[in-house]
């Protein structure tokens, strides 16, 4: 099954506009388009869209997010890559809390 932009954001709890700003920042590159070339989502990117709005509660740049996907798309050859940009923003988190 796949859902419209309406249906996505819906369903994630965001708005239509949010979802077109995050493509347009190249964190939905998962996304695929219809023929016509509207957006279909699909049950696996509602797991992509929590991991993003996870790290963007955690105060992480869209660019640190576009980075982290990009590693996560090339596979596990980034997992150090991925792994020392969550320590970092731990670090970032813990000293505002403090």
């Amino acid at each position: 099954m796949s859902y419209t932009i309406a249906q996505a954001a819906r369903r994630a709890g965001l708005t239509a506009h949010t979802l077109r700003y995050y493509d347009k920042e190249g964190l939905l590159p998962f996304v695929d388009r219809s023929p016509s070339g509207f957006r279909a989502f699909k049950e696996s990117d509602f797991e992509w869209l929590s991991v993003i709005t996870c790290l963007k509660s955690t105060g992480m740049p869209i660019r640190d997010i576009r980075q982290f996907i990009d590693w996560c798309v090339q596979g596990d050859s980034t997992l150090a890559d991925r792994l020392a940009m969550f320590r970092r923003q731990k670090s970032i988190v813990e000293q505002q809390i403090s």
